[in-house]
């Protein structure tokens, strides 16, 4: 399977610029000290919202639901072994955020 890996930074709040099908965007990764879970959302380069507050969980695609013919072809995804993702997860190794452009396999 191909896939690009998403650098999630070390912040509790960021936004970063990613091309995704050839195209440019923005996307911004938040952590939910209170509920400890991490979020992400999807905007255009004019800061249009394509997707907002993603609740990332394992091995699931998150976008799944949640189509819009502005958002680039394929899923977003977090790969991981473990049943929930910490602060510290992507940083450390442990997790993975991922884009899977629609027809690979």
């Amino acid at each position: 399977m191909k896939y690009t890996i998403i650098e999630v930074p070390d912040f509790n709040d960021s936004v970063s610029r990613i091309v995704l099908n050839g195209r440019q965007y923005q996307i911004r990764f938040t952590y939910n000290d209170r509920g400890g879970f991490w979020t992400f959302g999807l905007m255009d380069m004019q800061g249009k919202p394509l997707l907002i507050g993603v609740k990332i969980v394992p091995q699931f695609p998150l976008n799944l639901l949640l189509e819009n013919e502005e958002m680039p072809a394929g899923v977003f995804a977090a790969l991981t072994r473990q049943k929930r993702i910490g602060r510290r997860d992507f940083l450390e190794g442990k997790a993975e955020f991922v884009f899977i452009p629609a027809g690979t396999a």
